[in-house]
């Protein structure tokens, strides 16, 4: 008796890749988490994980990068030591810092439009430098709206105290991020040329 065994293809190569892509995206930006030092001027601290969340809208686009932070999101949620200074559970979510967390997701999938646009993607090392500034610069915005309001609302303060605690400190920070972004993407056009 002999069996006939075809292969069978679940998915395709393509979506197999973007899922690695958007782990490794996830797992970058818990590695950032780590580079965690209090502000001196708040008790949000500085990290890279907004470096994180710009890389993955840049290079994943809008639909993958939406992914790869809610993968990192949701991992640690569950209990991954992934935000900052090594935090972890849905507790997070709901303190101080649970409104940057749950924008980390539509701020990359922001970056992703405005690199990218809607058609597809396109290599990021042929996008202009006005519009990946333009997708940060509306990434920030993001991430500084939906932190502001969750330090808020956590926090027992006004908006306005609030941005002024958790979002101005950050700008000049936010900047070097930016800078830092643009940086990967032109050494990345850079070696491939």
């Amino acid at each position: 008796m002999s069996a006939e065994t075809d292969a069978v293809e679940l998915v395709g190569d393509e979506t197999v890749e973007n899922v690695a892509r958007a782990a490794v995206f996830a797992a970058l930006t818990g590695a950032f988490a780590y580079v965690s030092f209090p502000h001196p001027l708040t008790t949000v601290p500085i990290t890279l994980q907004v470096l994180g969340v710009f890389l993955a809208g840049i290079f994943l686009g809008p639909i993958w990068g939406f992914a790869s932070m809610g993968v990192y999101v949701a991992a640690g949620a569950v209990g991954a030591p992934i935000f900052a200074f090594g935090a972890a559970g849905a507790g997070v979510l709901f303190g101080k810092l649970g409104g940057y967390l749950v924008s980390y997701p539509i701020a990359a999938a922001v970056v992703g439009v405005v690199v990218h646009g809607i058609d597809g993607l396109v290599d990021p090392a042929d996008v202009s430098l006005a519009r990946l500034l333009a997708g940060m610069g509306l990434a920030t915005v993001v991430i500084y709206a939906l932190g502001t309001v969750g330090f808020a609302i956590a926090g027992d303060v006004g908006l306005l105290e609030a941005f002024l605690l958790a979002g101005a400190p950050f700008v000049p920070v936010e900047l070097v991020k930016m800078a830092a972004a643009v940086g990967v993407v032109r050494s990345d056009a850079i070696a491939a040329g």
